[in-house]
This record gives C-alpha cells, sequence and structure tokens, in this order.
C-alpha cells in the first residue's frame, strides 16, 4: 500500500481522571487490523512515526497515545498517583479506537514501560483483543537497586510523592543509531526524571505482572534486544515462558529501542507476520 494514501491524525481525548491526553493515529482507507502503541517512560508517541507510517502502508492503523504526565498531555511531568491509572487512560484510548474500527483485529503493542503497561492490561483487564506485543519490557525494574535506597525512595513516596527523581538513564544505550541518540538528546519532551510516586509504582507493577505472567490468557509476542542493559532481555524470557501462548524472540546485537535499531524493519516484518497469524486464527 502506497504511503501516501495514510491518514494521519492528531488529537485529544478524555483519560480516566479527567485530563486532556494527546493522541496520533497512522490509518488507511482500509485497516486489515488495529495496534494501539504504548510508549515508554521519559518519552512520546511523537518518536514513533516510522513504526506508524511502516504498519500504516501495509493495511494496520496505528493509534499511539502520550500517556499522562508524558509529551503533550496532561499531567504531572512523569507522575503518576497509582499504576492502575494508567491502565484506566489507555482502556479509555482502547474504546476509542474500537468505536473508530469496530469488528477490526486489535492489538496491543508495548515498548519499556509501556510494555509493561501492555502486559499488565492483559493480565488485569483480560481484554477482548487478539493478542499484544512487547518490546524489551520492564518487567524486572529495582532488582539492582540496593534495599536501602528502595527504602528511602518508598518513604519518600509517602511524604514527598512528586519529589522528582534523576533515574540515570543514560541514552548512549537506547540504540545503537547515533542519529536516534541525538534525537532523543534534543527532544524537549523526553525526560530522565521521574517521581516517588512513579517510582515506586512501576517496580511494585513489574514484580506483580511478571509473577503472575501465567495468567495471561492472550497471545503474546514478547520481543527484547540481546545487548539492552536497560530492561532486562532475561525478564522478558521467563515472562515469555510462563505464558501459555507466548513467542519469544532476543534480537542478538540489538539495544533497548528495537524499533529504532538500523535493523528495525527485521524486528516490524516479525510483528507483523505474527499479528496476520494471530487475526486468522
Amino acid at each position: 500500500m502506497d504511503e501516501v494514501a495514510l491518514r494521519r491524525c492528531e488529537s485529544y481525548f478524555p483519560g480516566a481522571q479527567g485530563r486532556r491526553l494527546f493522541r496520533r493515529s497512522w490509518a488507511p482507507p482500509a485497516p486489515r487490523a488495529a495496534l494501539v502503541l504504548v510508549h515508554g517512560y521519559g518519552e512520546h508517541s511523537g518518536r514513533y512515526e516510522r513504526f506508524g507510517a511502516w504498519f500504516g502502508a501495509r493495511g494496520f492503523a496505528v493509534h499511539a497515545f502520550d500517556q499522562q504526565g508524558h509529551g503533550r498531555s496532561e499531567g504531572p511531568r512523569f507522575h503518576v498517583r497509582r499504576f492502575e491509572d494508567l491502565l484506566d487512560d489507555l482502556a479509555q484510548l482502547l474504546g476509542w479506537v474500537r468505536r473508530e474500527h469496530p469488528d477490526t483485529p486489535q492489538f496491543l503493542v508495548g515498548h519499556s514501560m509501556g510494555g509493561l503497561v501492555a502486559a499488565a492490561y492483559a493480565r488485569e483487564r483480560r481484554p477482548h483483543l487478539c493478542g499484544f506485543v512487547t518490546s524489551g519490557a520492564a518487567l524486572r525494574i529495582g532488582e539492582k537497586i540496593p534495599g536501602l535506597r528502595l527504602r528511602v525512595v518508598r518513604g519518600l513516596r509517602l511524604f514527598l510523592p512528586r519529589l522528582s527523581i534523576d533515574t540515570g538513564l543514560d541514552p548512549e544505550n537506547l540504540c545503537s543509531d547515533s542519529e536516534v541518540v541525538r534525537a532523543y538528546r534534543e527532544d524537549p519532551l523526553v525526560g530522565s526524571r521521574m517521581t516517588a510516586s512513579l517510582a515506586v509504582e512501576f517496580i511494585d507493577a513489574s514484580r506483580r505482572t511478571a509473577a503472575a505472567a501465567a495468567e495471561i490468557g492472550l497471545p503474546a509476542l514478547v520481543l527484547h534486544g540481546g545487548e539492552d542493559s536497560i530492561c532486562s532481555a532475561a525478564a522478558s524470557a521467563d515472562f515469555a515462558q510462563a505464558i501459555p501462548r507466548a513467542q519469544l524472540k532476543i534480537y542478538a546485537g540489538m539495544r533497548h529501542e528495537i524499533f529504532n535499531e538500523p535493523e528495525h524493519e527485521a524486528v516490524f516484518r516479525d510483528v507483523l507476520e505474527w499479528a496476520k497469524a494471530c487475526a486468522r486464527a
């Protein structure tokens, strides 16, 4: 399908807590399926233009949004009161997409923290979807944090929940493409801090979701870069092994953002073929 035929839209929709959340989409004239994309911590949906255009040109509508406190959406920066608020916002978007594409197979695609959101949504909400995809999912967060520091963060969350904490994330570890790293560093919508509340909710949700992977009934495609130093590939492997209907693929030599690596088309094609197979099943 000619990429020129794509209809690109940007708008706002009401989140579950009443915040205006920014969304964007890439839609062909008659989509065969819809992908709902959930971005990672500290970034935003605008970094997925290549993903949206690629899948849109192949007949898949792609819908993405900026999670609360991220990108162009409302909310305190990089903060969440409780992790379930992110799942509630995702449910709102899925409802909009379902109304826009009735009777069309739908899939979730989540990267990093978005992968955790997608996995947690699949486990806790048991949605009527064809399946979900995780990319570099954050499923083992906090295991390298010393116990004393973690207790301090939990204490801060009780008394200063919106206190901003530097995550120490090194953009060089995101991707082997230096241009992607440069654009990330220069992007005014990207951040490297999170509140104490988000940190604790993030850690607890990753543990809760990973421990209950066997409860997930949806088909899953679990993807991870073999050279990812930000989120654990081993955690993704364990997660996939526990899910009754999961496929795992570890990409040798790729870092955290496999959708942005020079070999990203190979990853896209794996997602495309898996989604086609699930839609036919």
